[in-house]
């Protein structure tokens, strides 16, 4: 029911309407997330995002803000997961900003703002990443496979923080 008045809300906003729904209220899969915060219209499971972007937005290996990080599917990831670069610290760590990863009060499904993503592939090529994880408090042990970056589409303005916290994305990359 929540998800239901959150899309209700957006749909009230973008036609001229007084209710003004916070993306970062949003509760529910990362895919209708992801799509509402980058402006890349895909549908379907996260993994297959990267297939079908082919020949209608541009795909690359270098994360940009607004661009939809896509996460391949894994034995940890049966869907993948897909989410939308907030901030890119330096060139191996950014933060992003997603839906459906860690659990707040109890429950997956909701928002999380300026994210710790970390590439640890050996080549440096944003093959394989950490993420920080709520529960844990610091970046997850386990490693999860990309296939790339998709760009194009509007940036929601809550994308990103006023003052995301740079010193704790570093370190929460490097002192693990």
């Amino acid at each position: 029911m929540r998800v239901l008045w959150i899309m209700m809300a957006w749909a009230l906003a973008g036609a001229g309407g007084a209710a003004q729904a916070s993306l970062l209220d949003y509760v529910g899969q990362c895919v209708p997330f992801a799509r509402e915060a980058s402006g890349i219209d895909i549908y379907g499971d996260a993994w297959t995002w990267w297939d079908q972007a082919d020949g209608r937005y541009p795909r690359g290996h270098k994360p940009r803000v607004g661009a939809v990080v896509v996460f391949a599917k894994s034995s940890r990831l049966s869907l993948g997961h897909v989410a939308v670069i907030s901030r890119v610290v330096e060139k191996r760590v950014v933060m992003l900003t997603h839906a459906n990863w860690s659990r707040q009060n109890g429950e997956r499904g909701h928002a999380e703002q300026d994210v710790t993503l970390f590439d640890v592939s050996p080549d440096n090529d944003w093959s394989e990443v950490k993420v920080w994880y709520r529960d844990s408090e610091g970046l997850g042990s386990s490693i999860y496979p990309l296939k790339g970056f998709i760009y194009g589409g509007k940036t929601a303005r809550e994308l990103t923080g006023r003052s995301p916290d740079y010193v704790g994305a570093l370190i929460d990359a490097y002192a693990h």
